[in-house]
């Protein structure tokens, strides 16, 4: 099974964790986080973010996601990739972890595509979603 790791600012991480946790109904496993004070200096951060990716790793790989490109948590996450073993996705939200979770035994490629249109599909103007239109009237 793939490890997933969130490397984000401060606690949005955990706050992510513990959503995912009620949704799912329990916290998954290979599942850890790491935030990213303002006063922390990122190559210090490095070799626990090493260690926890190698925790993670049971043999599957590890994918780490970051909330905001090109910020310090996705360019600290940029310095563990390892093609096809450590991959890394930006822009994290609750419906992308919810799909990254449900796809995780079918592969990195399957769960980073799986992730990404979970997330991007979870993004909705709910004034003009024709579900919400329909229960409105």
């Amino acid at each position: 099974m793939i490890g997933i790791l969130i490397v984000a600012h401060d606690a949005l991480g955990d706050s992510l964790a513990s959503a995912v946790t009620h949704v799912l109904g329990a916290r998954p496993s290979q599942f850890e986080c790491l935030g990213v004070a303002a006063s922390d200096d990122p190559l210090n951060l490095l070799p626990k973010a090493r260690d926890l990716v190698r925790a993670l790793d049971t043999g599957d790989g590890v994918l780490i996601f970051s909330d905001i490109y090109g910020a310090t948590p996705s360019n600290l996450a940029a310095k563990l990739l390892i093609p096809g073993k450590v991959e890394a996705v930006a822009g994290v939200n609750l419906p992308m972890l919810v799909r990254a979770f449900t796809y995780r035994a079918k592969g990195m490629e399957t769960m980073i595509k799986k992730a990404i249109s979970g997330g991007c599909d979870g993004v909705l103007h709910l004034g003009v979603n024709p579900f919400y239109a329909a229960t409105r009237s």
